[in-house]
């Protein structure tokens, strides 16, 4: 391998079967390609290429949300609701961009209008068929490809514009669905002479669009999920291309997903073969098909970073590296469905598993992992590669059935670890199989070919087991291919303008004085807790806030939620109580009280305090109908669906212990009725840390669809779990998109008021807890930092697996040179306040500052071990 350098940009680069080959192909995905400052980038890079004296080929994806936002187009009008505000929405996106890159944005008026007129259609007929829906997407490509090519123009470059529709044509496969043919297509990637004298008819800079091709019968079809990937490598192998460059939004693969895994290091290099693993098994920034292309053929592959160029990235080729057992990477993979099929008629029976996957071709459904014993077999089927719905799922169970007994698990995760010659070391993996003992696995496979081992879990699980097996191994991802760490990749960025400085950072001397005089401290200051109910308070379609205070319920903490106007979500009579102790003239309608199990008595309690009561399960009218004559309720609604970054931060679905299943929604209602109850709020919550706004859209509406029957509503209550950034890079929940999706249901709701009850976004990042050095051990290869409190005082990390920024308040300004695991005083292994954090030299007596742990903090310490939380002090 050697390093070449083209104009300002440094590219790893390798052999290449091709050497004499004009063209290189530079795939950009979404987020590359949706501001004016990544196209400058782009325009850079485009250039540096002509130096060095081969044409680029630029293929590339719609839009960043572009996809998603067509997709929920066509869902709308499929349900026959307005969809013009979305559409203008969309619009606006391109405009906007179109504008920032200085190009008319006339220049997509011709697609807008025929996209316009098929959701119309979808709205008329009231489906959307797969040939529909191919059309419908390919408008992103589309149109972010030409004002892609008119800002090359604008710059002097000499771009042309071709439709890949043109350039590449699906092939039919035997078995394949509709469904399957249109939007999971695959297209043949033999060397073209015609496409070659295409390209080199058209000149030196070409640009086309990724995810799209056409049918025989020159329909557009889809490349399925990923598919721009595959269509940037499609080409490649036609045109006998000198390489293939994908840039996004991340340097290359990583040992683990980076965005879950801070300390998850850069893979330098790696064979076809294992980069075909490492994709298959979700590695996330590379599609499995995109990799077929280029290994026939021989091009290496190079994964970049479109924001930070001179990064060092990934070069995937045929170079054989080093053959010495080797664990590379963790990968995982949600949206898994099991089929397990059960017979004691299998065994020794001929023909058996011919006829039970004949089933599966006959549906058009592939299967991934597969397990066998005598009498059953169980497979996984990836529901997205399949473009496939559960109900075809269903269907394709019924037929097994005439064969054997079937069970299915859909939600499950694969997680995946991935490296050469895995039998070999699985002695060296004990403690993988110790970590698994907290955890139901339904299905366990190691491959054939020696490069994984896969772990099928539930899908609630997945993050944190890829959290806790990257901590157990993560002294195998150093040295030779493995670089840098992500976090720092990203401590290594300038500070993003956009990014305001924490307070903390601001009140240091402060911080690091009431540290001295403590030991250990959970501070929080007023002003960040006053903005944040600011920011609440300024969504126009939000009638009321409820402050959720058992995130937090410190008296000075309620008396500025109080001073700002807000209310109070209780759990508890004695959070009830605080709040009456503090402000004993308060209107009782701003408190709600959400009791959960709780006893006959506390809900008579309430009911005397006159506070505002929400029922949460059927039973409470079943056995005590008397104690609700002639009172006004609320019910807690359980949608079915949980959302947050962990299981027991999900508060909706069957495994969750909160509201009333929709199915027991009508029985509710009448039991309501008979015990002269009139129900006036509806009341839901899915979960904590939830950053798309989308989530209390989807929740309104599902209320919405509640209200006939509770003709007595004038409430609805879409929960809190507002989400705040914990990482570095991470995007904040937008306010005013937030705003925006409330206002649909706003106007859905008949003029009821909205309700929401957040309690982490007000106070986490208003609260910090500081603890000082005690002292540093280095134990093989693992640093620890010890400090004055632990999981007495924060448990989330240790209940939750929750990431909570570290910083060395005491040498902030220096470099950060160690990876290092922070660690408290209590006997016990899982007191970990962080792992694998990269810090400066870190010292006895230094205060670390542990972030956004103003929620959930104190609230939930204990004496553990004997040992007194931190205190808390309000600046």
């Amino acid at each position: 391998m050697v390093m070449t350098v083209h104009g300002n940009v440094s590219v790893q680069s390798v052999e290449t079967p091709y050497p004499d080959s004009p063209w290189v192909v530079m795939k950009f995905g979404g987020r590359s390609v949706a501001t004016a400052e990544n196209w400058k980038k782009i325009e850079g890079l485009i250039r540096a290429r002509l130096d060095e004296g081969v044409s680029p080929v630029i293929v590339h994806s719609a839009l960043v949300g572009v996809s998603n936002g067509l997709i929920d187009l066509l869902e709308t009008a499929e349900r026959g609701e307005p969809f013009n505000e979305k559409l203008e929405r969309l619009k606006r996106q391109h405009l906007d961009l179109a504008a920032d890159l200085g190009v008319d944005g006339g220049l997509l008026d011709d697609l807008f209008e025929k996209l316009e007129q098929m959701i119309a259609g979808v709205r008329l007929i009231g489906e959307v068929s797969p040939r529909v829906h191919a059309r419908v997407l390919a408008t992103g490509e589309l149109a972010a490809t030409t004002l892609g090519a008119a800002y090359l123009k604008r710059v002097g470059l000499d771009a042309v514009w071709l439709d890949a529709r043109e350039l590449l044509v699906a092939k039919t496969l035997r078995d394949q669905s509709e469904r399957a043919q249109f939007l999971s297509a695959r297209c043949d990637y033999g060397v073209s002479e015609e496409l070659k004298a295409r390209f080199r008819a058209a000149g030196k800079i070409i640009i086309t669009q990724g995810f799209i091709a056409r049918n025989a019968d020159g329909h557009t079809v889809l490349l399925g999920r990923g598919g721009s990937d595959t269509s940037a490598a499609y080409m490649a192998a036609m045109i006998e291309a000198r390489r293939l460059e994908n840039w996004t939004d991340v340097p290359g693969f990583f040992s683990a997903d980076p965005k879950a895994v801070p300390s998850a290091r850069l893979i330098r290099s790696l064979h076809y073969q294992e980069a075909q693993e490492i994709a298959s098994a979700g590695g996330g920034i590379l599609h499995p098909r995109s990799i077929s292309p280029v290994r026939a053929t021989g091009i290496p592959l190079f994964l970049k970073c479109t924001a930070h160029p001179e990064w060092e990235g990934t070069v995937i080729s045929n170079a054989p590296g080093d053959d010495a057992p080797q664990l590379k990477a963790i990968s995982h993979r949600s949206g898994i469905t099991l089929i397990s099929m059960e017979s004691m008629d299998m065994w020794h029976q001929v023909g058996f598993l011919a006829e039970a996957f004949g089933c599966f071709r006959e549906h058009g459904v592939s299967v991934d992992l597969i397990s066998t014993s005598e009498s059953s077999v169980t497979v996984s089927v990836d529901v997205g590669a399949n473009a496939a719905t559960r109900t075809q799922l269903e269907t394709l169970a019924d037929d097994l059935r005439r064969l054997c007994r079937v069970t299915m698990i859909h939600d499950c995760a694969a997680i995946t670890l991935v490296g050469r010659r895995i039998r070999t070391i699985l002695h060296e993996l004990t403690s993988v199989l110790e970590l698994f003992e907290e955890y139901q696995v339904h299905l366990v496979t190691q491959a054939a070919n020696d490069l994984n081992l896969t772990f099928v879990v539930g899908s609630e699980h997945a993050q944190r087991v890829v959290q806790q097996l990257h901590a157990l191994l993560v002294t195998r991802f150093e040295g030779g291919v493995f670089g840098a760490t992500w976090e720092q990749f990203a401590r290594g960025l300038p500070p993003t303008p956009a990014a305001p400085t924490p307070w903390w950072i601001e009140r240091r001397d402060e911080l690091l004085k009431i540290a001295e005089e403590r030991g250990a401290a959970y501070v929080y200051e007023r002003r960040s807790i006053e903005k944040a109910l600011d920011e609440l308070k300024s969504l126009k379609a939000v009638d009321a806030i409820y402050y959720a205070m058992k995130a937090n319920p410190h008296p000075e903490v309620l008396r500025t939620v109080h001073a700002k106007g807000a209310n109070f979500e209780c759990v508890s009579p004695g959070e009830i109580r605080r709040v009456l102790e503090l402000f004993p003239d308060i209107d009782r309608k701003r408190i709600l009280f959400t009791p959960n199990f709780a006893p006959r008595a506390e809900y008579e309690w309430a009911l005397e305090q006159g506070v505002w009561l929400t029922l949460d399960n059927l039973y409470t009218l079943e056995a005590w109908p008397e104690i609700f004559k002639g009172t006004e309720i609320f019910v807690r609604v359980d949608t079915g669906q949980g959302r947050g970054h962990h299981e027991h931060v999900r508060t909706a679905g069957a495994h969750s212990k909160f509201g009333v299943p929709l199915f027991e929604i009508e029985e509710f209602a009448r039991r309501a009725r008979a015990a002269g109850a009139r129900v006036v709020g509806l009341h839901a919550h899915t979960g904590s840390g939830v950053l798309t706004p989308e989530a209390w859209r989807d929740t309104g509406q599902q209320l919405v669809e509640l209200l006939e029957r509770f003709p007595d509503v004038r409430y609805l209550d879409l929960g809190g779990g507002l989400g705040v950034p914990e990482r570095p890079g991470q995007r904040p929940l937008d306010l005013e998109a937030l705003d925006s999706r409330l206002a649909e249901v706003k106007e859905a709701c008949g003029g009821r008021e909205l309700w929401l009850e957040p309690g982490r976004y007000v106070i986490a990042p208003a609260g910090v807890l500081l603890a000082r050095v005690t002292q540093t051990k280095g134990k093989g290869d693992v640093q620890y930092v010890g400090v004055t409190t632990g999981m007495n005082s924060l448990i989330r990390p240790a209940l939750y697996g929750a990431y909570h920024e570290i910083t060395n308040l005491t040498r902030i300004g220096e470099a950060a040179t160690e990876v290092v695991t922070v660690v408290g005083p209590i006997c016990e292994t899982g007191d970990r306040l962080g792992s694998d954090r990269l810090m400066p030299v870190t010292k006895e007596g230094d205060v670390l500052l542990i972030a956004n742990a103003g929620a959930y903090g104190y609230a939930m310490s204990s004496r553990y071990n004997l040992r007194e939380p931190a205190e808390e002090v309000m600046i």
